[in-house]
């Protein structure tokens, strides 16, 4: 069925302008880590992919060892994308990464020239474009000099095959380093991807600390997995369902449910439900709010495996204003959890 998009899509999605760029993106954005590899159903990932756009999401993240298997979420994007994206290219932004093991041998990860360059050329075929809107360094590279990581992005955006050149998961001191690379090159950086939710709150750490640095650089920043890999939201307030992720041991385990943690995320379910919010509304609300310090969050990238999920999402925009009350209230239960599963060793 051809797709005609809504018209009204731009009605209600708030869009921030990233850092000091002349981009803006939706307050959530959607990401293809999970459900669009080759386990989802096509069509399902179809209808939320048309569900986003309508909503306003202009946004979809993906890398290049999405999937499983590793690159089937761009093969399946790409599809999607010619029947029924092609038409809005000049509305969406979508972005991918590397840096994670994709190939074998010594070249098929981590920072260096050949690795990123070599996996923005194999995305963009499986994706079928021509280019991407925001590439990104998906994780620092302890061994590559980051004047080679950094020249990489550069030359991904000199080349005309991204637009944009972002970082994800290094610290305040490698964020300062990298932006200060990149300036020297001619290529702001634009954006930073870290993880980031009540029960992950490294981004708040330091002097300075991540959110203060982006706004002493310029950039703006993307939290991915805002809902603490499914532990905000109500799947786990009564048991791990079998279906479930924990129960799979994919990114959160049966170990990370502790009753101490649980009582937590219960307290915390209690405060959305007096905000007239689910939990996992609530979580990505907060993540959307002024910081006490440093430049608030541009964009919430959620994931989505249903349609009905991806819209309750979405909701959240209808509430992201916090009283102080109750932003004193979430922090006696929103603390460490110790759950990055991308903190580096």
């Amino acid at each position: 069925m051809t797709f005609h998009a809504a018209e009204n899509r731009y009605e209600t999605m708030p869009y921030r302008r990233v850092g000091r760029s002349g981009l803006k993106l939706p307050a959530i954005s959607l990401g293809l880590w999970h459900n669009f590899g080759d386990d989802k159903p096509f069509e399902v990932q179809r209808a939320i992919l048309r569900r986003a756009f309508d909503l306003g999401v202009t946004h979809f993240d993906l890398a290049n060892n999405y999937g499983p298997p590793d690159g089937s979420a761009e093969i399946n994007f790409g599809r999607h994308f010619k029947s029924d994206f092609a038409a809005h290219r000049n509305e969406l932004i979508i972005s991918t990464k590397a840096g994670y093991r994709m190939w074998a041998g010594p070249y098929g990860e981590w920072g260096s020239r050949k690795n990123l360059l070599s996996s923005l050329d194999d995305s963009l075929g499986r994706m079928g474009l021509d280019h991407v809107d925001i590439f990104y360094s998906h994780r620092p590279d302890p061994e590559t000099p980051m004047e080679e990581t950094m020249g990489a992005l550069d030359y991904a955006v000199r080349s005309g095959k991204a637009l944009y050149a972002g970082i994800s998961s290094y610290t305040p001191a490698q964020t300062l380093e990298a932006a200060r690379l990149l300036k020297e090159m001619g290529t702001p950086l634009l954006i930073h991807q870290p993880s980031y939710s009540m029960l992950n709150r490294w981004t708040e750490n330091g002097e300075p600390n991540l959110h203060e640095t982006l706004e002493t650089v310029g950039a703006g920043s993307i939290a991915f997995s805002p809902l603490a890999q499914g532990m905000l939201t109500d799947r786990y307030l009564n048991g791990v369902p079998a279906d479930s992720r924990a129960a799979k041991e994919h990114f959160l385990s049966e170990h990370d449910l502790t009753e101490e943690k649980m009582a937590r995320v219960r307290a915390l379910n209690d405060i959305a439900a007096t905000r007239g919010q689910s939990l996992a509304q609530m979580a990505i609300a907060w993540i959307l709010r002024d910081q006490p310090r440093g430049a608030p969050v541009t964009s919430a990238l959620v994931g989505a495996s249903s349609v009905a999920q991806l819209e309750n999402s979405i909701a959240a925009i209808n509430n992201l204003a916090f009283s102080d009350q109750e932003l004193r209230a979430i922090d006696e239960y929103a603390v460490e959890s110790d759950i990055n599963r991308w903190a580096q060793k």
